[in-house]
């Protein structure tokens, strides 16, 4: 009898990962997860649990490199109406982890609730930008949040306020944990005048980052204290730098572009070249954003 025995209708087997990840690469999930309420998907995780399976959850895929081999486990993909809810309730907003995050900044303007236009241009999922605390130079999700939702490792339904999630750069402590929706705190302003700084701030991505449309995971490196991760690699020469079919970007050298003839090999190893490049030339242990599966 297989471990999924009675989840026969939320799980595949051999599910190309490449479907599911901005980057298109990678090879299948060993077993593909998509629970349709948060009670199955406990009741996942306590299946995982007894019968010592590995899993991931993959929300958006945009932050993800998938090795060639695939993931030799089970990747949860938890999406529907019950993962992707988004309600406002004066200035709060509860969003589901499976909400997709632009479209809801989008939500909150249209409701002339401010301050997620500072985030403008990261993609993604609510649940993934918790996680990773993510932001730009403008701020983080984390100084938005009040409370997050998770499921933790014993298959508990759990609530944790701001200051016990531990939100720094690019960084939680909920890395045991599957985040099931976030209540987010915003301020009553004008939403037009934020719309504008939001088109300003995107306009301000375009000119200096790679094109939405190109094949990448956003940032490949988090930057070191007072340290630019781009600048430091494009001191080190990196720009333009290929291997098969993938390129660091002429554009900005923390991103790394796939091409049609990419493979995740080719994209991994252009990351182990700039990393050892940089320590190098620095000293300056680079260490990467994005989650290598």
């Amino acid at each position: 009898m297989s471990w999924f025995s009675g989840f026969e209708k939320i799980v595949r087997t051999d599910v190309p990962l490449r479907e599911y990840t901005w980057y298109k690469l990678g090879g299948p999930a060993r077993w593909f997860c998509e629970p349709r309420d948060e009670d199955e998907l406990a009741a996942l995780l306590t299946r995982f649990r007894a019968d010592n399976i590995p899993w991931r959850i993959l929300g958006g895929g945009a932050n993800v490199i998938v090795r060639d081999a695939g993931f030799d486990g089970a990747v949860i993909h938890p999406r529907g109406p019950v993962f992707e809810r988004v309600e406002f309730d004066a200035e709060i907003v509860n969003a589901g982890a499976g909400a997709d995050f632009p479209k809801l900044i989008g939500a909150a303007l249209k409701h002339d609730l401010v301050g997620l236009e500072v985030l403008a241009g990261i993609p993604g999922t609510v649940g993934g930008a918790v996680r990773m605390n993510a932001g730009g130079r403008y701020g983080e999700i984390g100084r938005f949040v009040q409370t997050v939702r998770l499921l933790d490792v014993n298959s508990q339904f759990v609530t944790r306020a701001a200051d016990e999630v531990g939100f720094a750069y690019r960084h939680t402590n909920l890395d045991n944990c599957i985040v099931l929706g976030v209540t987010l705190k915003l301020q009553r302003g004008d939403g037009e005048r934020a719309l504008q700084r939001y088109r300003e701030i995107v306009t301000e991505k375009q000119r200096d980052q790679p094109a939405l449309a190109a094949r990448s995971a956003g940032s490949i490196f988090k930057n070191p204290p007072a340290q630019p991760a781009g600048r430091l690699l494009d001191e080190a020469g990196l720009k333009g730098v290929r291997i098969g079919g993938a390129e660091i970007s002429t554009r900005h050298a923390n991103f790394i572009i796939a091409y049609d003839d990419v493979t995740a090999d080719d994209v991994l190893n252009l990351i182990s070249l700039a990393k050892e490049r940089v320590r190098q030339a620095t000293g300056i242990e680079l260490e990467p954003e994005v989650e290598i599966w």
